[in-house]
């Protein structure tokens, strides 16, 4: 195993210069030094293929001792100095101060084929910033996060990615529903990949500390290395750094609306500056498109992470980093009109998301009426986000809207509710979209093709994460395969896996890591 290791983080910028391993509040640093923590009988239990290639190995180099400790935490890759992250955060709309990387440990940054990867382990102990936590994971939370980064990275959503899982033959004590029932679980550790882990809350720390110093260091690193079209480090240099994060989270967004994800928990702390998705917790997927909804516990009385208010929470987190810019900007007009764009931007570019979901080739005036009446149908009885759009694509301009019920009949949870007055309001939606499609040429065939390249078949259901969950706690990992197989061309048929295009079971409904999660892992 040859990794080309480039570390820059923790060569550029300033370190704890404590080098003990204590809980503290850490000042003046952007990280500290700290180890992963040796575990008692690792055993990898998945390897992701694509990514030993993206990092410069192969399918070889997973089977051996060498990979097994690095990748379980108990070695370190030569000449490296793992790390730990500080950052602070808003969560749940509140300051937070201090957060940082509590349970996760930076391994090194490498570069393979002109790209670089900064490689983390997640669960691999305490560091600093752990507060009052263990520093640990345990399998569920690990298998979900492994599972969905690798998925959404599929689906085209900008993501971290999910090198490795493994066990790490230790038992963690959780309370998964903070409820009391503290149960002992099987621990584990994944190694997380992406260009870059700084967040929000990086540059939110030192703003609220008044440590415009290493503000302005941390920035100008963060511009050099990952905004390189960005050359000068004046106001405006800062100014066009911050548009082009507001364009990456915008972009972000909008593909979380569009293939139905909902993050959960998207304080600042757990936004990336690259615009990618990360920190993958009590995440779900839509089943009945239902708006108002959320998998986190901790969420549940106010919803603000809900599905149909992550554009407005990203619009919020954006004020926050603008709050934290604004002493090298010293002025508020230009992120104000930033922050004033990104409305506008939303409401066009997710007008023009979902007219490519409805296989519209381009805007007309009425389109947008059509996309708010979906949505209002929708509710009138339960319905699969996923399975409609996808079944939608097989309406033909010839049909009628008797047809087109009947060919997403499969999308309904209880098929005999479309009846009367809800039939009635179906039929006048299926009627409009019908007449809809005779203003454009293309062919029924063309448009299929093209719907199915933005509506996914196979998304990582939540009952899906949880059948695989329980097969791994008994010791069996094949459904891990077999379900990461399928999650790598999930706008494909792949009709032998047809049983995976199916509803949320009943069973499902209510079951804890089905229809809610907590932050617990």
């Amino acid at each position: 195993m040859n990794l080309h290791l480039t570390d820059s983080f923790n060569k550029h910028l300033p370190a704890d210069n404590i080098q003990h391993n204590t809980r503290r509040q850490v000042f003046g640093s952007c990280f500290s030094f700290v180890s992963p923590k040796k575990t008692k009988n690792a055993s990898l239990i998945h390897v992701s293929e694509e990514m030993l290639l993206e990092l410069g190995m192969d399918l070889a180099d997973s089977y051996t001792n060498e990979f097994l400790s690095i990748f379980s935490g108990n070695a370190i890759l030569p000449k490296s100095r793992p790390y730990a992250m500080c950052y602070g955060g808003h969560q749940f709309g509140h300051w937070a101060g201090q957060l940082g990387d509590g349970r996760a440990i930076n391994l090194a940054e490498i570069t393979h084929n002109h790209k670089r990867w900064a490689l983390q382990l997640k669960g691999a102990g305490e560091t600093p910033y752990s507060r009052n936590a263990d520093g640990l994971a345990v399998l569920r939370s690990s298998i979900r996060e492994h599972l969905c980064s690798e998925a959404m990275h599929h689906l085209g959503v900008p993501t971290t990615r999910s090198l490795s899982l493994c066990l790490t033959g230790d038992e963690v004590l959780r309370d998964m529903m903070y409820d009391g029932n503290s149960a002992y679980e099987k621990g584990a550790v994944i190694c997380r990949v992406s260009p870059s882990f700084i967040r929000f809350g990086s540059f939110e720390i030192f703003a609220h500390r008044g440590d415009t110093k290493n503000l302005k260091l941390l920035t100008d690193y963060t511009i050099s290395e990952f905004f390189p079209d960005i050359e000068d480090r004046s106001k405006q240099g800062y100014l066009n750094f911050f548009n082009q994060v507001l364009d990456r989270t915008l972009e972000m967004i909008i593909h979380w609306q569009r293939v139905g994800f909902v993050h959960g928990v998207m304080n600042t702390d757990n936004m990336s500056i690259l615009g990618l998705t990360i920190d993958y917790g009590p995440y779900g997927w839509l089943e009945g498109y239902d708006p108002h909804w959320t998998p986190n516990t901790t969420d549940r009385q106010s919803k603000r992470y809900r599905f149909s208010n992550q554009p407005s929470i990203g619009l919020w987190n954006l004020y926050q980093l603008a709050n934290a810019l604004h002493p090298l900007i010293e002025e508020a007009t230009g992120l104000e009109a930033a922050l004033e764009r990104y409305k506008k931007e939303y409401v066009e570019r997710y007008q023009s998301m979902m007219r490519n979901k409805l296989g519209l080739e381009k805007f007309l005036e009425g389109d947008n009426k059509l996309v708010v009446d979906l949505t209002e149908v929708f509710l009138l009885s339960e319905t699969d986000m996923t399975i409609f759009f996808r079944l939608l694509a097989k309406t033909e301009k010839t049909d009628s809207s008797e047809t087109v019920l009947e060919k997403i009949n499969q999308a309904f949870y209880s098929p005999e509710e479309i009846k009367g007055k809800i039939k009635e309001n179906w039929t006048a939606w299926f009627t409009a979209y019908l007449k809809r499609l005779q203003l454009q040429d293309v062919s029924d065939e063309n448009r299929a093709i093209q719907m199915n390249k933005v509506n996914p078949k196979y998304v990582l259901r939540n009952y899906m994460a949880q059948l695989i969950i329980d097969k791994a706690d008994e010791g069996d990992y094949e459904l891990i395969q077999e379900i990461h197989s399928i999650l790598k061309q999930p706008y494909d048929e792949q009709t032998e896996h047809h049983k995976w295009f199916s509803k949320r079971p009943e069973w499902a409904r209510h079951k804890v890591g089905c229809s809610m999660l907590s932050c617990s892992s």
